[in-house]
Formats: C-alpha cells, sequence, structure tokens
C-alpha cells in the first residue's frame, strides 16, 4: 500500500482529496494546523492524522513516505496581501523545504498544486499555455511562482517533481469556502436574489470542480515518471474557461429563483485563459461544469448544511484567529482560564514551601 503526505490535509482541496485518496487504497499521514478542525477528516484505519506546523516538518516525518502532495498554504489573495510574511514563508519557503525534506528521506515523489494565477493578466487572445510567461499581480500568486522555481531544479532520477497549476477552484468541499468565484456567486444569489458582479464581466479565468483537481493529484501519484518529471501541467479544462459576465449568467440560468446581477467596483485587472492541452494528452480530463457545482452548493444551502460563517470566508476567519489569540494571550495563566491543570497547581505549591 502506498502511503501518500499530504500537507494542508484540512483545507477547502484537502478534505476532499483524502477521502478520495483513501477511497482509491492509498495510505494517508494528514498534515496541517487544522484551523478548521480535525473532525473534517473522518476517522480511517489507513489515516494518519499530524497536527503540526508545515514550517517546522522534520526529515522523520517523513519516514515510510512514498509521496507528498503538498497542499499547505495561505489561502487567497486578500489573505495574501494582509499576511505577506506569512505567505512568502509558508507558500514559497516552506513549500520548497517540505519538496527537501523529502528528497533527504527518500519519498518518491512529490507534487505541487500551484495556481493558474500566476498568469496574471494575459493580452486578448493569447490562450495560455505552461510555456506562456508569468504576470503574477498578487502576493499569494508570486510566492507559487517562486515555490514552483525552488522545487522543479530538485527534480532527478530518483525524485519525481510534478507542478500542477489549478484553475479557481469551485464546488462543495467540508472545508467548505464561500470566498471562490462560482461558490461566493451561488451562496449570494442563493441568499438574496442578488449577483454582486465585479466589473466588467470581461475577465477570462479558468475554474476546476474541488474534486477534480484533487483527481488530478491522484492520477498524478501513478503517471509515468519519464512524462512528468519536471514538468509543470495546468489542471482545468477548455469548457471551464469563463468570462466572469458569462459565468454570472450561468448562475442566475441554473438556480431556480430569480435572480439579479448588480454590478460593482473598478474592472479587475486580471485575466487569464488557459490552455489543458498537456495534461489531457496524458490522459487526464475534468468531468464536471460550473453548473453541477453551483447545483450541489445550493442543495447543500437547501438543506441547511451550509451556510455562511466566518469559518467559509478564509481572511474573515484568518483575522478572527488572529484576534482570539491575542485576547487568550492576555488572560491565559498556568496553561488555563478558568481551570489551572493540578500540574502547575503542584509547581505552585512547591515554589512556596521552598520559599
Amino acid at each position: 500500500m502506498q502511503r501518500v503526505m499530504v500537507t494542508g490535509a484540512g483545507g477547502y482541496i484537502g478534505t476532499s482529496l483524502v477521502p478520495m485518496l483513501l477511497e482509491q487504497g492509498y495510505a494517508v499521514r494528514a498534515v496541517d494546523r487544522f484551523f478548521f478542525g480535525h473532525e473534517l477528516l473522518k476517522s480511517h484505519p489507513d489515516l494518519e492524522m499530524v497536527r503540526e506546523d508545515v514550517r517546522r516538518l522534520k526529515v522523520s516525518d517523513f519516514a515510510g513516505i512514498d509521496a507528498v502532495i503538498d497542499l499547505a498554504a495561505i489561502s487567497n489573495d486578500p489573505s495574501g496581501e494582509l499576511f505577506q510574511d506569512v505567505t512568502w514563508a509558508v507558500n514559497h519557503k516552506a513549500r520548497v523545504r517540505c519538496a527537501e525534506l523529502a528528497k533527504q528521506a527518500g519519498v518518491k515523489r512529490y507534487i505541487l498544486p500551484s495556481s493558474c494565477s500566476i498568469y496574471g493578466f494575459q493580452p486578448d487572445g493569447v490562450i495560455a499555455n505552461e510555456e506562456t510567461p508569468t504576470n503574477p499581480l498578487t502576493t499569494y500568486a508570486k510566492a507559487n511562482e517562486q515555490a514552483e522555481h525552488g522545487v522543479l531544479p530538485l527534480a532527478d532520477d530518483k525524485f519525481t517533481v510534478i507542478v500542477l497549476r489549478q484553475s479557481t477552484v469551485y464546488g462543495y468541499s467540508p472545508r467548505m469556502r464561500l470566498d471562490l468565484a462560482i461558490n461566493g456567486m451561488t451562496y449570494g444569489a442563493w441568499k438574496t436574489n442578488v449577483l454582486p458582479l465585479m466589473r466588467d464581466g470581461s475577465q477570462w479565468r479558468p475554474m476546476v470542480h474541488v474534486r477534480d483537481t484533487a483527481s488530478a493529484q491522484i492520477f498524478m501519484l501513478t503517471a509515468p515518471a519519464e512524462k512528468v518529471n519536471g514538468k509543470i501541467f495546468n489542471v482545468g479544462s477548455e469548457v471551464n474557461n469563463y468570462q466572469l459576465g458569462q459565468l454570472a449568467q450561468i448562475v442566475v440560468d441554473t438556480l431556480p429563483n430569480k435572480v439579479e446581477i448588480e454590478w460593482y467596483g473598478d474592472a479587475d485587472t486580471r485575466s487569464y485563459r488557459v490552455s489543458f492541452d498537456k495534461i489531457e494528452a496524458l490522459g487526464w480530463k475534468a468531468k464536471l461544469v460550473a453548473q453541477d457545482g453551483i447545483r450541489e452548493i445550493a442543495a447543500k444551502l437547501d438543506s441547511g448544511e451550509l451556510d455562511r460563517t466566518s469559518e467559509t470566508i478564509t481572511l474573515d476567519w484568518y483575522k478572527n484567529l488572529v484576534k482570539w489569540h491575542e485576547i487568550i494571550r492576555k488572560v491565559e495563566l498556568y496553561g488555563g482560564i478558568f481551570d489551572i491543570p493540578e500540574a502547575e497547581v503542584d509547581a505552585l505549591r512547591r515554589s512556596e514551601a521552598a520559599e
């Protein structure tokens, strides 16, 4: 049985990827800080949960591992701008170090899920492939690009390195995000009958369902090394290349309620249409389209299984964690708030007796 380490296993993609790996017969070592809780990954005899910060991984953490899927990252552009230093430390430096440690430990394969956002703005008519010059516009995108540059040179005959540039992800996952384009559009339209859309709607974005991008990562675990080692692959499909105005109309047409599009803000400068010929030539193809994600999210909202909370908006949750941590640091004493562990009480008594 192959054992796969998944960093960032408790995140949006990880909580879909890990169950899929287990279903396909892999053993999984799930590494995460678990900002969104351990319970999102259900117990399984072949699942090992490791609560650790990827910046503190050691060679020994990779013992018995055959492959690494390195998902750990500070998610999305707004978070990257607010937490720039951490984004560079986690999304760039920690991932390069993870690949280096994996190689030292004798791991055979390392997969870096990167982002098509590194293409940034591309001129009209350009369909970006893996050879197109990149143009990252945000800290998040720039850190992904530098992570690619750091891990690809590690590839050799004994260590297969693969970079997957993921399209913007959508669809339902146990660690749900409503701050992604299709997901957020669907929630807003479902909740208010109004779909807010940033001007001017002509921007291109490639999309990929969360289960499709997870399937691409699993596909790369067994893809022939001679065809994938040291290479970059865009992950998505031509049918999922959308202009945002077109995508908004798909949301309107798919939901049963009457929805109006409401324009706001200045035009988003990011626009990129992407080619997926390279990964499709290997035999992998996306199976799902926007309507599939819209319908499944709407069904979860209808059933009450899903609603918008601060946990579903990544930046809001990060801000809350920072705020709560500061509050707890100010009131915590002897390792507790109301309850002080007995060991701390005993130590205090011994100290008093010694005086």
